[in-house]
């Protein structure tokens, strides 16, 4: 009898631990969640074809010759390594902007896609021709990845396969839910696909019309803190083209205020952001 407790003891450790042990082959091979994340934001950005070594090599060179610049213009270390450091994350805030750019304008056509699936449902046409229709007759900020969709669906006929691409290539929310509503009208059937559609197309106009005028009265006052923050860092950079100026902010106290008016300069342009950004949507099918 003791033998077996101790044997169903040692299994149970074993079976406990397993999954550290032995992890499944999918786990394994999926990428860690920074990644996902820069490669998704890329996708937003449109810039699929760019790689992460590639975006991480434009930013080391971006850094290195801003700061070669920056010191060569203005001989002090200090600025020239923060200049460094700010052209460092350069590359990826650009992508960023590119891709709230981008959903901006996907904001207000994803409405008009919704109105052309109702129409080709309506018309009598299959749920994927539907979706292959949008290559042709949607909106023309979204016809590639459609037309891609269309080369997929062409080639395998498997509508979930492409669906989970096409998702992966439009990399927002909203199409997340559209899809995945057809996904769910194609396996389980049901006939209220399109009051389904058509609500989400009245809420998705709604939304848009809110956010438009909220940004629209933001924008004034974030150019204003924009402004305000790059000031003091403008006259610094002036400030420091005369020898005497340079030389002293060469110094440790000089290098001190610089760091310190960095911290705060980050912290306030930080603070100012997350005051200002309106709540996003998350991708819960991705």
């Amino acid at each position: 009898m003791t033998v077996a407790l101790g044997l169903l003891l040692g299994l149970g450790i074993v079976l406990s631990v397993s999954p550290l042990l032995w992890p499944p082959s999918d786990a394994a091979s999926t990428p860690p969640r920074l990644t996902r994340l820069l490669r998704e934001r890329l996708a937003q950005a449109g810039l699929q074809a760019v790689s992460l070594p590639a975006l991480a090599a434009a930013s080391v060179l971006a850094a290195m010759a801003s700061s070669a610049l920056v010191f060569a213009l203005v001989p002090v270390l200090a600025i020239a390594v923060i200049a460094g450091g700010v052209a460092l994350v350069l590359p990826l805030s650009i992508v960023g902007w590119r891709a709230r750019s981008r959903r901006r304008q996907a904001r207000v056509v994803w409405p008009d896609v919704v109105d052309h699936l109702v129409s080709a449902v309506r018309s009598g046409l299959a749920l994927p021709d539907s979706v292959v229709a949008l290559a042709h007759s949607g909106p023309p900020q979204t016809r590639e990845q459609f037309a891609a969709f269309e080369r997929e669906y062409r080639a395998t006929g498997n509508f979930a396969l492409c669906a989970d691409s096409l998702k992966t290539r439009l990399a927002d929310p909203v199409a997340d839910r559209i899809l995945e509503t057809l996904r769910m009208s194609r396996e389980v059937g049901g006939s209220e696909l399109t009051t389904v559609l058509r609500s989400l197309a009245s809420y998705l106009r709604a939304e848009s019309a809110i956010r438009s005028e909220v940004e629209a009265r933001q924008s004034w006052v974030l150019n204003a803190a924009k402004l305000g923050v790059a000031s003091p860092w403008v006259i610094l950079l002036l400030l420091s083209t005369r020898p005497e100026a340079a030389a002293a902010y060469n110094t440790p106290g000089g290098v001190v205020l610089i760091v310190a008016g960095l911290a705060v300069t980050a912290v306030a342009y930080r603070a100012m952001l997350a005051l200002a950004r309106l709540p996003e949507e998350r991708r819960w099918f991705s």
